[in-house]
């Protein structure tokens, strides 16, 4: 390595920043240094430590790449799985949605489902009729691997926007994919990152009757992260026997308070899409072996509660993961809203504090400025009471009744702005409802990521 490029690592290394080690790179640097800078720098929120996902019954795994993007890892992801697979789903609400979010969305009306495709570093999103071809030329050869219908393979896009996909490169990627072997969900998980830092997973396991089954979850996200029904790229498993009608409202309930409830930058996705599928793998074994199964029809079934709050736990710590990966974070906020007039008004008032620049940038340099946090609550537009407006920062009350605590001592409240996870309370005083929200801080390094995104 050159001596520029050395001290650019270094100073990369030290600083968290993903744009000094791009610029160290370029300069020719050795494969084995590029490794070892780049496993350097993950968030300093990411988990000390993965979570090991075991395999799933009805699930085959395989990635590869596709040459369509990066070089020196694997960017496409190919799922095959059981026939009679189950499976709902919940996209972006965007007007330019991307061409595979429209596929999956027509292809989700027969709830069955034999493959999903994922590729990372093209959106294929505004690409127009070259766009819809590759969808369709994927789906062609996903379908013929799994020997299933074209309308059971679900894809999904993630990466730059407007720039053509080329359908041959994936189709001949998705061959040699498949007779590479299953990697494991660790490498699925790594298959489809693009700013992440590091692979999101998670897994569950619960019982439905005398069944023991699994939830499986990986996720991709990390920048352009706003809720809209969906968020991100999300894909989730589970080895139990349940129809598309159930796995469809557990999902759209679930969310709400999950994908739904997060934010890094307030931007929405051409390519949100949240995918839950259903094998029965453990059921049928059960069965197999004399464990009689219960067959549930409907998401409120008391057999299903077990289940049902483990999804919801799942997604929520995968949600959790993205806000911890955002862009540049280096801390994790929770902005919590009560006595507010509506669940709606609560989860407005709390995105307003959670995306607002000069709070987010106080946050980042550790400023206790909660002036900042009065005005996000006051420009939401939502029902709020001036001089009842109560705030906390760290469980530490600062504000009540509309104006600043008597001897109001800013020390503690400066010790837990320089902690890794903040905590912001607000009660608005109109109401009884309330709502969460999750967010990160906003730093340099979002703004160096996404200036140089596209190279």
């Amino acid at each position: 390595m050159s001596k520029p490029s050395a001290t650019l690592a270094k100073a990369a290394l030290k600083s968290g920043s993903k744009a000094p080690a791009k610029k160290a790179l370029k300069k020719k640097a050795s494969k084995k240094t590029a490794r070892k800078v780049a496993e350097k720098l993950v968030s300093p929120l990411a988990p000390k430590k993965l979570a090991s996902l075991p395999s799933l019954a009805g699930v085959e795994l395989a990635t590869t790449n596709s040459g369509t993007k990066y070089k020196g890892r694997d960017d496409l992801l190919v799922a095959r799985m059981a026939e009679g697979t189950q499976v709902g789903g919940v996209f972006t609400t965007s007007k330019t949605a991307a061409a595979p979010v429209t596929w999956c969305q027509n292809s989700l009306e027969g709830g069955l489902a034999r493959a999903l495709v994922v590729n990372a570093g093209n959106a294929n999103a505004f690409t127009g009729k070259a766009g819809l071809q590759t969808v369709r030329q994927t789906a062609s050869v996903a379908a013929a691997i799994a020997g299933c219908r074209q309308k059971d393979v679900f894809i999904a896009s993630t990466g730059v926007i407007g720039e053509v996909l080329d359908g041959d490169a994936i189709g001949t990627a998705l061959t040699q994919a498949v007779n590479a072997g299953d990697p494991g969900w660790e490498a699925a998980a790594r298959a489809i990152m693009t700013t992440d830092t590091f692979p999101k997973l998670a897994t569950k396991t619960v019982k439905i009757g005398d069944v023991d089954v699994r939830i499986n979850g990986i996720a991709k996200g990390s920048g352009m992260i706003q809720p809209d029904l969906a968020t991100m790229l999300v894909f989730l498993f589970t080895d139990a026997a349940l129809p598309a009608s159930v796995l469809q409202t557990l999902l759209m309930l679930g969310v709400r308070d999950s994908f739904n409830s997060i934010t890094v930058d307030s931007d929405t996705s051409t390519s949100d899409t949240v995918l839950l599928f259903a094998t029965g793998g453990a059921m049928a074994e059960a069965e197999a072996n004399g464990i009689a199964s219960p067959k549930i029809s409907r998401a409120g079934d008391p057999r299903l509660r077990d289940f049902r709050d483990a999804l919801n736990e799942l997604m929520l710590d995968l949600a959790h993961q993205v806000v911890r990966d955002g862009e540049g974070a280096s801390k994790f906020i929770e902005v919590k809203v009560t006595g507010a007039a509506s669940y709606k008004g609560a989860r407005t008032i709390a995105l307003s504090v959670a995306n607002s620049p000069l709070v987010k940038t106080a946050i980042a340099g550790e400023d206790a400025n909660w002036g900042r946090i009065v005005m996000a609550v006051g420009k939401a537009g939502e029902e709020a009471d001036r001089d009842k407006l109560k705030i906390e920062i760290g469980g530490i009350l600062v504000a009540k009744n509309g104006v600043a605590v008597e001897g109001f001592d800013e020390k503690p409240v400066a010790r837990h702005m320089k902690g890794k996870d903040i905590k912001i309370a607000v009660d608005v005083g109109v109401g009884r409802a309330e709502a969460t929200v999750w967010t990160c801080d906003l730093t340099h390094e979002y703004i160096r990521i996404n200036a140089d995104y596209r190279s």
